[in-house]
């Protein structure tokens, strides 16, 4: 039986869930989603894996993730196992291409995904994206320049745009 480690980290008001197994991050929740999405995640990509809270055992990425909010660090170095199809998985490692404080459109990763007129099915696997700020889907914006959508919302997108010293004109 696969053993799925969790925890919490707090920034502010925000509580996001951090989630991994055989020591690869696998699922960051937004502040929106709670433990109740975890379980039901891990329950979808982890049939019968058995989720376990412990703190001790997610401390190096919790560790990272707070360097990256204090603006200690600008790149990820956890190792991740994001769970998608295909197609998803090609649109992350799009994502993962973006620097840090840059912004691409959807359009953009439809483009560099060899997909240009896909940029709806673009979105919805960006909007599928299991790891939040690490694969970083909140570097992508609407054409017009404006927000865009984002999974954990739009108040947490202006946060880590914010941490990015991103500037967005809408």
């Amino acid at each position: 039986m696969k053993t799925i480690y969790w925890s919490e980290f707090n920034k502010g008001k925000d509580t996001y869930q951090l989630a991994a197994t055989e020591g690869k991050v696998c699922y960051i929740g937004g502040p929106k989603e709670g433990y109740a999405v975890l379980e039901k995640w891990t329950a979808k990509q982890y049939k019968g894996a058995m989720l376990i809270e412990s703190t001790a055992e997610m401390q190096p990425f919790i560790h990272e993730f707070e360097a990256y909010f204090t603006g200690e660090k600008r790149t990820f170095e956890m190792p991740i196992e994001p769970k998608g199809t295909p197609f998803q998985q090609e649109v992350w490692e799009a994502l993962l291409e973006i620097p840090y404080g840059e912004t691409r459109t959807y359009a953009d990763i439809a483009a560099r995904v060899g997909r240009p007129k896909a940029f709806r099915a673009v979105g919805t696997a960006i909007g599928a994206n299991p790891l939040l700020v690490v694969v970083p889907c909140h570097r992508v914006i609407a054409k017009n320049g404006g927000l865009g959508g984002f999974s954990a919302g739009l108040d947490v997108k202006r946060v880590l745009h914010q941490v990015e010293g991103i500037q967005i004109n809408a």
